[in-house]
């Protein structure tokens, strides 16, 4: 929010609290007349309150004018002016209210004629402490909207903190991965294999666009993610082939939930590396979605599934933090960290016909 919008804003609600303010004030005189003032008086006295009212508006803007020019001299200062200032205030709005008060009774005089205790009288129990109390309340609103700017100020600050964690961890691409793509690209190219190599790397732009080009606070819907996924995995069926198999089982209902961004490439770039690569026969990658419920809320799970060695130690469910290798998957934990808070399950478990599993569990948001 810009100075010049946010000054706007404190105008505008300045101007309201006083037009309500002594709107109250004014309601207040009336309602106390309606039990000692005959009723011929009290719309002529609503009018001098009314009047008395548009000169407190008038002194006292010129107060917040003064208070603005001395709010960085020190409390002493402001003390002192605030002080002296409504004291000067009351000493001219009290003779106001006197003089006009007597108009309801046909009782006009010339100020000539006004003796200084009459012009005077009440300034010290009314007057006074009433410019003070506004004053008062003046500063009170005041600190409120510096602590609220200061508040949004740094609530800015750590959105921006963490927008760029979550930029620094989505633009962590595998350098493995381009490297072994541009290989494959160039070994397609000297066979001449040209419509081959054409192919991947026109799907290579395309997910390199659609890595870059979303900001890590997106979300999009798992049937796109999916799409991009597939993406990826065609790329690497260039360099794997037959040795590379995908089955996919998802829900219909789960493909329409939103997820994070390249929420699943790590973790299937994961199962490639250790269980694809490393195994002459290959193996087997498996992408399942689902949706549930646990106490009443409702929750997107996803897995990822391998054929390969699985974990090194074999005592079944480990926790994410206890398994840390690779760039990708530090990714995937801290942008969901960052996501979703406690709100999310990120867990590593070797199956029981062997391989690694690795399950995602976050909140249902439907498109």
């Amino acid at each position: 929010m810009s100075i010049s919008t946010l000054a706007l804003i404190r105008s505008k609600q300045f101007w309201i609290f006083q037009l309500v303010g002594w709107s109250i004030w004014v309601s207040l005189r009336v309602f106390g007349d309606l039990f000692f003032v005959p009723p011929e008086y009290l719309f002529p006295r609503a009018l001098v309150y009314a009047l008395s009212a548009l000169a407190a508006v008038v002194l006292t803007t010129l107060l917040r004018k003064l208070y603005k020019m001395v709010w960085e001299r020190g409390f002493v200062v402001r003390f002192l002016v605030t002080w002296f200032a409504s004291l000067v205030v009351a000493l001219v709005w009290q003779p106001f209210q006197n003089y006009i008060a007597l108009i309801p009774y046909g009782e006009v005089i010339s100020l000539a004629d006004a003796s200084t205790e009459d012009l005077f009288d009440g300034w010290g129990r009314i007057s006074f402490p009433l410019i003070l109390l506004w004053s008062g309340l003046y500063y009170i609103i005041k600190y409120y909207q510096l602590f609220q700017a200061e508040k949004e100020k740094s609530l800015r600050s750590e959105a921006l903190a963490h927008e760029a964690q979550l930029l620094m961890l989505r633009y962590q691409l595998n350098p493995h991965f381009l490297f072994n793509t541009l290989n494959a690209i160039s070994t397609l190219v000297l066979s001449e294999s040209t419509e081959q190599a054409n192919g991947m790397l026109t799907k290579l732009s395309k997910f390199l666009r659609y890595s870059l080009d979303h900001s890590p606070l997106d979300k999009v819907s798992l049937a796109h993610e999916l799409e991009t996924s597939r993406l990826y995995l065609d790329i690497e069926e260039v360099r794997f082939g037959e040795r590379l198999r995908l089955e996919m089982n998802i829900e219909r209902e789960a493909e329409n939930a939103m997820v994070p961004t390249m929420i699943l490439q790590p973790l299937i770039e994961n199962s490639i590396k250790y269980a694809i690569s490393k195994s002459e026969s290959g193996g087997t990658i498996s992408i399942t979605a689902r949706t549930g419920k646990d106490e009443g809320v409702k929750y997107l799970l996803l897995k990822v599934s391998d054929d390969g060695p699985g974990l090194p130690d074999n005592d079944g469910e480990s926790d994410i933090l206890a398994f840390s290798q690779g760039v990708g998957i530090s990714n995937i934990r801290n942008r969901l960290q960052q996501i979703y808070g406690e709100r999310h399950d990120l867990e590593f478990f070797n199956a029981k016909t062997g391989g690694l599993t690795v399950m995602v569990k976050i909140p249902y948001d439907r498109t």
